[in-house]
């Protein structure tokens, strides 16, 4: 099946494993949904995940989503930029999620990071996702 928003792809099957209170799921792998499954490990939105390759060009990536006091770390997680729609930011206007408890995901020229991280670097670039 051809997806055209494999990102958005990776964060719908994410909300709805956490909808439906599972520990693990299952997507694709792609190196965009490696690297932003790599910012939400290091801030602490997911457990783990490990890529699994099949050969012949075929990949999955396995996400262990992460709960605390029987609730989802993850409360809302977002796509901003869409293939239709692209929204690029300067690093003046990175926006802040939830007063600073939530991340901006953001494609930099210096690679994928989040918003804090992106300041620091004074770098913007494309606005992936939200999470909080």
């Amino acid at each position: 099946m051809s997806v055209s928003d494999p990102l958005g792809d990776m964060l719908t099957r994410i909300r709805n494993a956490i909808s439906r209170r599972k520990m693990k799921v299952v997507t694709p792998a792609s190196k965009l949904r490696v690297h932003v499954l790599e910012v939400l490990q290091a801030e602490g939105y997911i457990r783990s995940f490990s890529q699994t390759d099949f050969g012949n060009g075929k990949s999955e990536i396995e996400i262990e989503l992460k709960y605390y006091e029987n609730m989802p770390v993850i409360r809302e997680i977002a796509r901003i930029s869409r293939p239709g729609r692209r929204v690029y930011v300067s690093v003046k206007s990175i926006p802040h999620v939830a007063n600073g408890l939530g991340i901006s995901v953001l494609s930099t020229p210096k690679g994928v990071m989040a918003d804090h991280e992106a300041r620091e670097q004074n770098v913007g670039g494309e606005l992936l996702c939200r999470i909080f």
